[in-house]
């Protein structure tokens, strides 16, 4: 079997329905269902539209300190929500490599 079809079987094999699956390589998470693929197109909506919104700012200088506020603190507010979604809707984060074999998530 080659290894998308092997990842896709991964990914459904999923009976706890978790909405975010382990990255096979590294750490981190990627989305398994609807709901995961929900969020994080959400999640991409809301960043584009915050940057579309920036370029449309007239007055002002565009290297003052209110770019922190208006700008970098709701990207980073965002994140941090996303990730905690992440967290609590996916499953426990950890080190992988490869594909597990097994169904309790650890390599072989």
């Amino acid at each position: 079997m080659d290894f998308f079809a092997r990842y896709i079987a991964y990914l459904k094999d999923n009976p706890e329905r978790y909405w975010f699956k382990r990255k096979a390589f590294g750490w981190g998470w990627t989305p398994a269902t609807w709901q995961g693929w929900c969020t994080t197109f959400l999640y991409v909506l809301l960043i584009i539209g915050l940057a579309l919104s920036r370029e449309k700012d007239i007055p002002g200088n565009p290297d003052s300190g209110s770019n922190l506020l208006t700008f970098a603190l709701p990207i980073i507010l965002l994140t941090v929500l996303l990730l905690i979604v992440v967290y609590k809707k996916g499953e426990k984060p950890q080190w992988q490599w490869g594909i597990p074999k097994d169904s309790n998530g650890a390599n072989s």
